[in-house]
Order: structure tokens, then C-alpha cells, then sequence
């Protein structure tokens, strides 16, 4: 294992936090992070996300500390902007740029020269940073309800770069983006000169990191290189933990068989005492036996302190192997069959000028990728098919029933527990079938009772699947959008193997394209992102 730099730029000493509720997530937490690119993993729930909140200042610790050393710069996991905001607001520049303008047309005042400091080639490098992200036609005078969610991530990552912060926490960057825009993301992070920590389920991007820190269980263990040597040095810990149960399952039985044996002795040596105490004198004999119980007292308590200790050294080997659950996914029996009629999309327009010409018919049990670039209008037409948006032209008409998964996960109410927002999908349902479908996906006893609000992205996925399944009728056809986003790979996989066996018709938008192979798509649907004007047309 490795271990963090003597001289960390970012710490938290015997961090403490809870939620509202009571929730506990931390209890004395200790973490240094030296210079360098940091991966923070672990399991759904484990605090990753909240960490990064605390770390930045957006949430208060119950107690403890948390130091930097310099300003911090943080991406959350939900980078949303004000749609009314123009670029140049959102990048944090407006105001160095209006003063600049105004210099430039001649008005001298010590005001605009106060606001444009030293950075004098602000538009220069705001432009830069842009081409450097793929958002080279995105204009400093657009609005940001204009760009999409992956565009919006990267305008939300632009902003931290032209800051230059000296610590950098990225959380779930690559979510939402298409494959362009990761390999973008990718190389502003091996570019980045500073401390990063990022927290993700993107292989490709952990391999780019320095170290590994898990957190696990309240604590976080540290490995050196990227994500590939964690996996090595995971599996050979838990290689070694497996033998050490082993080893120990064997003492605890050879134990047992000693203390059976040494039973069975003494049970013989006191029939063989009896027996030889016949002729003795009672005084004699009663010291042979009392000293002969004390001895047999003493061989029973080695024996049995040894087992103790045997069974002992088994507890702790088998808290050191690893019992990471997954989700288990059963998705409802809806076989659709091969003729039916799923859905039709005619000379389709849609809002924000993605455009489907001629007809695009889904008929039975097929499985549609969506593909395009961010902003091409993939969730765009998801919403459309959902019934959630009206075309601009066209048809989008749905001939069964549905369920839609939506990219922020926002069909639940915050303020209601799991079990809670589970029930308004199912009202006919008992509340004994809710928490036993939701104990398949890693909702048991208390944890059904959290509120949504206060779950982590892979937890609100879980809780958000769980609702939408459990619903009645059950769906013959499922949207999902960017499904793997907040999943880890565990979870990824037992997804996987879900919808393998389900029997409807699927639609699915994702960059995620060992997913996209791994559940068998049958057609994909390519969305071109047009002008404004273009839409009108």
C-alpha cells in the first residue's frame, strides 16, 4: 500500500458527519492528499460524493477539520447552470470582459482597470480553454440554456480551469459525456498542474491517476498507481485474506479435536484413578483426586483458551475478506411479441433543432441505441417518447406501456424516504413487498427509511430503478438515460444481466460502449445536432 505525502495540500482530521436525519457517514475520519492526481473510489453509499462536499466547503462537518493549501475547485456530480446565464457568466469572466470592452472603446476608468487586474488576455484564454473542451462553437455571449448536460459539465470544468485553483475535486466529471467529450476531460486531466482528486466509475480515467484511495468502511486505504494496480493489489489482499480463513477454519477444527481428545483422556484417567483409589487409604485417595481435578481443570482451560483463541483469529480473517454486495435487478416478465407495434417516430423535429427525418418504426423486443454527440437532442427525444415533451413537427407515439429512467434521476421527492417514493409508484402494494424489493437493491431495514435527498448517485439510482420496476403496469418498453453514470461496476454488471433477460423493447442513450455491447443493441439511431435556424426550417 502506499502512503500519502508527509505534506498534504488537502486534509481532513477526525471529520465527523451526519445527516439531518441522523444518518451517519462519518465518524473520525483522517485523509491527506499530497500533490498529484488522486482517484477516490469506493462502493455505492460508502461518502465519496459527500467527502468531495466537505472538502469544498458546500457542506459543514459535525466535527473536525479540513485544511487546503490554497483555493479549492470543485465539479459536483450534478453540474447544472442557471439557463439564463450567458457563457461568459458562467465561466466567472463577465465581469473582467465588460471592463475590458470598456477600455477598448475608450472609457478610462479606474473601475474597469481594477476589474481587469492582470488579466488582460482574459478573452484569449477563456476562447482557449473552450477549444481545449470541444466548445469551440459555443460563443461567450450564448446562454447556457442553450447547450446540453454534457456541454454544461464541460462549461462547469472551463470555469475551474481559467481559475486555476490550486486543489481541483472532480466528482463523476465524465458522466453525460459522449466519447469526445471524455477524451477531452481526459487530457485537461493529465494537463492539470495542481492537486486533483476525482471521484468515478470511468476506468479509462483512473488509469491516469497517480494513487488510489478507497474509502471503506469509515476509513480509507491508500494504493499506489492507477486503477489497475488497485484491482491487483485488492484481489491479491483478498487472495491472502482467503487463505488466512482458510488456515484459521483449520486451527478452529484441530483445536476442537484436541479439546475432544484431551476429554476423552482425562474421562479415561479418572475411571483409572477411581479404580485405583479402591485400595488406598481414604486420606490418600482423596488427595490423588483432588490434585487429579485440578489437573484435568488446567488441561481443559489450555485447551479451550486455544480454541477461544482459534476461533478468534477466524473472526478477524473473515473480517479481512471483502463482502461487497450488489444490486440484484429483476425486471418485470413483459415479453413483447416480435410484431408488435413498441413505437413510431415520423418526420420527427424536436426542441433545441434535433431533427429525425423520414419514419423510424420499433416493432417487438429490438433494442435501440441512441448515439450523437452532447447536445444532439438524445434525451431530448427520450423526454419526447416519455411523453414529457411535445415535437416541434412531427410524430412520437408510444403504443405501450413505458417507463423512463431519466439522466437526473428526479422522478423521486427528496423530502420522502425510499420506501416512501417507492409507494407512490405502487400504491397497491404492501409495505412488506416494497422493502422486500427494495432489500434487492441494497435498501434494508434503516436505510429504506432515508430520505432521498440525502442518498449518494448510486444509491438515488437504485432507489429511482426500484420505483419505476415496482410500478404496475409493468412496462414493455424501458428508456433509460445514461444508465451506468452512477453505478459501480458490480452494479454495472448485475444491470447487465437484467436486461439480457428482459423481454420488451429497450431504448437506450449512453457512451458507455462496453454497456451498449455487453446488452446486445440491435439498431442504433444517430441524432445530428443542426443550427437554430436550421430547426426552423
Amino acid at each position: 500500500m502506499a502512503h500519502p505525502s508527509p505534506s498534504p495540500a488537502l486534509a481532513c482530521s477526525a471529520l465527523s458527519f451526519a445527516w439531518p436525519d441522523g444518518t451517519p457517514v462519518f465518524d473520525g475520519l483522517n485523509l491527506a492528499v499530497g500533490p498529484g492526481r488522486t482517484g477516490l473510489v469506493g462502493r455505492n453509499g460508502s461518502g465519496k460524493s459527500t467527502l468531495l462536499k466537505l472538502l469544498a466547503g458546500e457542506l459543514a462537518p459535525a466535527g473536525g477539520t479540513v485544511s487546503a493549501a490554497g483555493d479549492v475547485g470543485y465539479l459536483p456530480q450534478a453540474a447544472t447552470l442557471d439557463t439564463g446565464l450567458r457563457v461568459d457568466e458562467a465561466l466567472g469572466i463577465a465581469r473582467a470582459r465588460a471592463a475590458l470592452h470598456a477600455i477598448e472603446s475608450g472609457d478610462a476608468r479606474e473601475e474597469h482597470f481594477t476589474a481587469v487586474g492582470d488579466d488582460w488576455d482574459v478573452e484569449e484564454r477563456a476562447r482557449a480553454t473552450l477549444d481545449q473542451l470541444g466548445l469551440d462553437g459555443i460563443g461567450l455571449d450564448r446562454t447556457t440554456g442553450e447547450v446540453s448536460g454534457g456541454e454544461c459539465v464541460l462549461l462547469r470544468l472551463a470555469a475551474l480551469l481559467l481559475a486555476r485553483p490550486a486543489v481541483l475535486l472532480l466528482d463523476e466529471p465524465t458522466n453525460n459525456l459522449d466519447r469526445y467529450g471524455r477524451r477531452r476531460l481526459h487530457a485537461a486531466v493529465d494537463a492539470w498542474p495542481g492537486v486533483l482528486v476525482v471521484v468515478s466509475h470511468d476506468r479509462e480515467l483512473l488509469e491516469r491517476v497517480d494513487r488510489i484511495a478507497e474509502l471503506r468502511e469509515g476509513g480509507v486505504g491508500w494504493y499506489g498507481g492507477p486503477y489497475s494496480a488497485y484491482e491487483e493489489a485488492v484481489a491479491a489482499e483478498q487472495e491472502a485474506a482467503e487463505r488466512m480463513v482458510r488456515a484459521a477454519e483449520s486451527d478452529v477444527r484441530r483445536q476442537r479435536r484436541e479439546l475432544a481428545e484431551a476429554q476423552v483422556k482425562l474421562a479415561k484417567r479418572k475411571k483409572y484413578g477411581q479404580k485405583s483409589a479402591e485400595n488406598l487409604p481414604p486420606i490418600v485417595a482423596g488427595a490423588r483426586k483432588r490434585a487429579a481435578e485440578v489437573s484435568a481443570g488446567k488441561h481443559r482451560a489450555v485447551h479451550a483458551k486455544r480454541l477461544e483463541q482459534a476461533r478468534d483469529r477466524l473472526g478477524e480473517a473473515e473480517e479481512a475478506v471483502r463482502d461487497d454486495d450488489a444490486i440484484r435487478v429483476e425486471l418485470p416478465y413483459t415479453a413483447v411479441p416480435p410484431g408488435r407495434g413498441v413505437f413510431l417516430l415520423r418526420d420527427l423535429v424536436l426542441r433545441h433543432g434535433a431533427r429525425l427525418d423520414g419514419e423510424f418504426e420499433v416493432r417487438g423486443p429490438e433494442r435501440v441505441a441512441l448515439v450523437g454527440r452532447n447536445g444532439s437532442g438524445k434525451t431530448t427525444l427520450l423526454r419526447t417518447l416519455a411523453g414529457e415533451l411535445e415535437p416541434v413537427a412531427g410524430e412520437a407515439v408510444a403504443r405501450v406501456p413505458l417507463r423512463f429512467l431519466p439522466q437526473r434521476l428526479d422522478v423521486l421527492d427528496d423530502g420522502l424516504s425510499v420506501v416512501e417514493n417507492v409507494a407512490r409508484f405502487a400504491p397497491d402494494a404492501s409495505v412488506n413487498r416494497i422493502r422486500a424489493r427494495l432489500a434487492r437493491f441494497l435498501f434494508r431495514g434503516a436505510k429504506a427509511d432515508q430520505a432521498a435527498g440525502t442518498l449518494s448517485g448510486g444509491e438515488r439510482f437504485r432507489a429511482a430503478l426500484a420505483a419505476l420496476l415496482l410500478a404496475e403496469p409493468a412496462p414493455q418498453l424501458l428508456l433509460l438515460d445514461e444508465p451506468t453514470n452512477n453505478l459501480d461496476t458490480a452494479s454495472v454488471r448485475s444491470l447487465v444481466d437484467a436486461l439480457e433477460a428482459y423481454e420488451g423493447a429497450l431504448v437506450v442513450a449512453s457512451h458507455d460502449v462496453p454497456f451498449l455491447e455487453a446488452i446486445g443493441i440491435t439498431r442504433e439511431v444517430s441524432l445530428e445536432r443542426v443550427t437554430s435556424a436550421d430547426a426552423g426550417t
